[in-house]
């Protein structure tokens, strides 16, 4: 049995499992899903650490400080579960999506939490926690903002420690899905997978409706991956195809998941699931697979798996067929489950002109710089 000399020793080294897959995409090649979702508080539990502790080592976070983040997924619980047993302040900026469950962790721990009310047409929920973080921090000058979006700390967290982990259990990996939303899982695990693991195909999953990938921003009930901004910690030479998913797929998706591999996940691990079992369906039988499954269902009880929330929103049934439908990346619009490679020859731009950037975001608000990171003490790839 594994000894831990405290909770935080458990937020890394996640099983890894073999998957039968979707029953519409027979499996050729192995299957399997990396269980982020069985650290503490799932897979932001790594980037909340990391980060935390590279400022710690800057000198940028000092005993009984205060860590104020923007977030509406599981690094918020992430932070206040590592500011708990570390003793530090942690005010946690979020918004309406958070459900019940997650709020109620968030306050066990300790946490200070706000939730803005107002959707910014243009920068949407992002961007309003972002202007309340900035009054945050403005009236706290000492305090700590980790940055999801932009902290090296976040590709950092899996650059090395991940891919140690899949290469240990598997020799190799062909094929590497994971869904996007502030960059860091999959880019850092992608940069370093290279290096180690030549020929590597690296998946991105997005939703339809977000910007991260040349589409426009529209209404969506996916949260966790996609996002209405661009992270700076998205390294798009690093990937080679995206699928975008429509909210019924992921949700039947997670559902399917549930029902057929006894995993109870969210939508993040369902979208995931619905494309790792085609890419499996499409590679030789000694290929390795990985699928990233970061969060589990627990926050997703009176949504994706309340029948009566899929009625409202009309979509039962609407499931991902057995393949995706290849459109042209920066042309066409994706509706529905989409892929595209990746244009590395500068003929088309990564993300639309119109689409917002953290860092500029950030810089039109007037938030501060990072101060010190680029150069942090024992941060990886620095």
């Amino acid at each position: 049995m594994k000894k831990a000399s405290s909770v935080l020793d458990l937020m890394r080294d996640t099983p890894l499992t073999a998957l039968r897959g979707r029953a519409a995409s027979p499996r050729r090649a192995q299957l399997w899903a990396k269980l982020e979702l069985a650290m503490p508080g799932q897979m932001k539990d790594r980037v909340a650490l990391q980060a935390i502790e590279d400022a710690e080592r800057a000198g940028l976070l000092r005993p009984g400080g205060m860590i104020v983040e923007s977030s509406s997924g599981t690094l918020a619980e992430g932070i206040a579960r590592v500011g708990a047993v570390k003793g530090y302040r942690v005010v946690i900026i979020t918004d309406p999506r958070i459900d019940v469950p997650s709020l109620n962790k968030l306050r066990a721990f300790g946490a200070e939490v706000e939730v803005v009310e107002r959707y910014h047409p243009i920068g949407g929920w992002q961007q309003t926690r972002l202007e309340r973080l900035r009054d945050v921090l403005a009236a706290h000058p000492g305090a700590f903002w980790p940055r999801q979006y932009e902290t090296p700390s976040n590709p950092g967290a899996y650059r090395q420690q991940m891919v140690n982990e899949l290469l240990t259990a598997l020799g190799r990996v062909d094929a590497f899905v994971a869904t996007v939303g502030s960059g860091g899982s999959l880019c850092g695990t992608a940069a370093a997978l290279r290096k180690r693991s030549p020929g590597v195909r690296i998946v991105a999953v997005d939703a339809v409706g977000s910007v991260q990938f040349h589409q426009p921003n529209r209404p969506r009930l996916q949260s966790g991956h996609s996002n209405s901004i661009v992270a700076t910690n998205i390294d798009h030479s690093v990937i080679d195809e995206v699928h975008w998913l429509a909210d019924g797929e992921t949700f039947n998706g997670a559902r399917e998941l549930a029902r057929r591999e006894g995993i109870y996940a969210g939508g993040s691990s369902g979208a995931a699931y619905v494309v790792a079992s085609w890419i499996a369906s499409q590679l030789a039988a000694d290929c390795h697979v990985v699928a990233l499954f970061p969060d589990r269902g627990d926050r997703y009880g009176e949504t994706i798996y309340s029948d009566r929330y899929m009625r409202e929103h009309g979509l039962v049934g609407v499931e991902a067929g057995p393949a995706p439908i290849a459109i042209r990346y920066g042309v066409d619009l994706a509706e529905r489950w989409s892929h595209a490679p990746l244009p590395h020859g500068g003929q088309v731009p990564y993300v639309a002109p119109s689409a917002v950037r953290s860092a500029d975001l950030m810089r039109q608000m007037g938030l501060p710089g990072l101060p010190g990171l680029p150069g942090l003490p024992g941060l990886p790839g620095s």
